[in-house]
Order: C-alpha cells, then sequence, then structure tokens
C-alpha cells in the first residue's frame, strides 16, 4: 500500500487541484495498488519514514504566510527527509513557491521556503494567465505536458536547480527564460493546473513509480493502461493552445 499526505488541504486548494489526487488514486487502483491518502492541516506533524507521495497545492498569500509559519516547526524539515529518502511530490503554484528558498511579496515582505528546491519567488505587478506547452524530461511518452497557467509570482532558478521541462508556449516559472517548474530527485514543482494529472499520464505515473521505488527499492515498471482516452485529452489541447498560438497565454 501506497500512503499519500495531502499537506494543508483545508489552506491550499486553489483550482481544483484535489482532481491531481483524484487521478493518482484511479491510476492506482486500475493497478490493483491500495492508495491510502491522508489530509495534514495546521499543528500536525508529518512522520518522513511514513510516506510515498506528497501533495502540496497552491493557495492565496494569507494562507502562504500562515503555512510557512507551520513549515518552520518541523513539517518542512520532515518534507525534506522524506524526499531525500526517495519519497515522490508533486507541488502546484504556492506550494511550489513554498518549498524554494523564500517567496518576496509585493510589499518587499520575504516569507521563508522550505529550502528543498533551488528557487525563489518574487511577486510581480501582473498576472501571467492562459493555456502552457511544456516539453518535459521524464523518460517516458509522451513528453508534452498541458495545463493552465495563473500566477503573478515569478519563481527563477539557482544554478544547482534543474527544471520540470522547457515552454513552447506560455510563461512558465517567470516569462523570460523559457523554463517551467523545477525537478529535484522525484519531488516536482510547478504551476500547471488542469488538474494537471489527469491529462498528462506519464506525469501521473512517474509519481506512482517513483514511490513504489522508493517503498519497494526495486525499479519496477508499472503495469500498461489504456491511455486512449487521456492521451486523446492530451493531444487535442496541445493542438488547439498551438493553433490558438501565443494568444492563449497573456499578460495581466
Amino acid at each position: 500500500m501506497l500512503r499519500l499526505v495531502h499537506l494543508y488541504a483545508d489552506l491550499m486548494n486553489l483550482y481544483g487541484d484535489r482532481g491531481n489526487i483524484i487521478a493518482l488514486q484511479r491510476r492506482c487502483d486500475w493497478r490493483g495498488i491500495a492508495l491510502e491518502v491522508q489530509d495534514l492541516t495546521l499543528g500536525e506533524n508529518l512522520e518522513p519514514s511514513t510516506v510515498d507521495i506528497l501533495f502540496f497545492g497552491g493557495g492565496q498569500d494569507v494562507e502562504q504566510e500562515t503555512v510557512s509559519r507551520d513549515l518552520a516547526r518541523g513539517v518542512g524539515r520532515a518534507i525534506q527527509e522524506a524526499v531525500e529518502d526517495g519519497a515522490a511530490l508533486l507541488s502546484v503554484c504556492g506550494g511550489y513557491q513554498l518549498l524554494g528558498r523564500f517567496f518576496r511579496t509585493t510589499e518587499g515582505v520575504e516569507i521563508p521556503g522550505v529550502g528543498l528546491f533551488d528557487a525563489h519567488t518574487v511577486a510581480g505587478d501582473r498576472r501571467m494567465v492562459g493555456d502552457v506547452i511544456v516539453e518535459a524530461d521524464l523518460g517516458q511518452k509522451p513528453s508534452t505536458l498541458v495545463g493552465f497557467e495563473n500566477h503573478s509570482g515569478q519563481t527563477f532558478l539557482g544554478p544547482g536547480a534543474h527544471p520540470l521541462g522547457r515552454v513552447q508556449i506560455g510563461h512558465g516559472n517567470n516569462g523570460v527564460d523559457r523554463t517551467e517548474g523545477v525537478r529535484y530527485r522525484n519531488a516536482v514543482g510547478t504551476y500547471l493546473h488542469g488538474p494537471l494529472l489527469p491529462k498528462n499520464p506519464a506525469l501521473a505515473d512517474w509519481i506512482i513509480e517513483s514511490a513504489l521505488g522508493r517503498r519497494d527499492g526495486l525499479e519496477t515498471p508499472l503495469a500498461a493502461l489504456d491511455d486512449r482516452v487521456e492521451l486523446e485529452a492530451n493531444t487535442a489541447q496541445a493542438r488547439r493552445i498551438r493553433q490558438a498560438g501565443p494568444r492563449r497565454a497573456s499578460i495581466r
């Protein structure tokens, strides 16, 4: 059995990103893999050795400040320990930002992050909104990720960080360097909503496979699923975005 912890589910759950957890549950269930989901909120502790997958969604600045203080209580360190031990992690938008070194607000206040990712975020005065196509390197096919971004924070990767992928259409991390997200060990940070995983089954399976490898100590490929519907959705959205062109991603 795999165990997934949804970090601060009551505070960090914008844009329906809980759908990523549902996608993981379904893809595990179809393979006969039990996946237990537990929500963790303020004041609760995380035991690194008992978690296989972590999910960290997005939230508003006020919620991020509250969560940042709770992470400093020891949860942030536990997240780092779990990832260093091989646990899989998916963080989206605000969760991604909080796992970097810091987030600087428009007022110049620095909200400290966990430091799992060699990255920092600076609040911008305009939002980057629209559909996104990213070419990602996950060692699986397809490598094309599709999603929707809606963020004003600009995230910049440090020299030790590796992006999740390169932006083909959209803004990505900051609208400047064409990077999107970050990948460290079995942990991923991204700005892609949608939710992300239903239309990107390769990434979902990468997360599951990483978690199983950590639990069992084996690199066993997952049983193949009939992903015709998911892949058709991925291809159709990518085609629609390309046909619309850069207009699909705008700065507001």
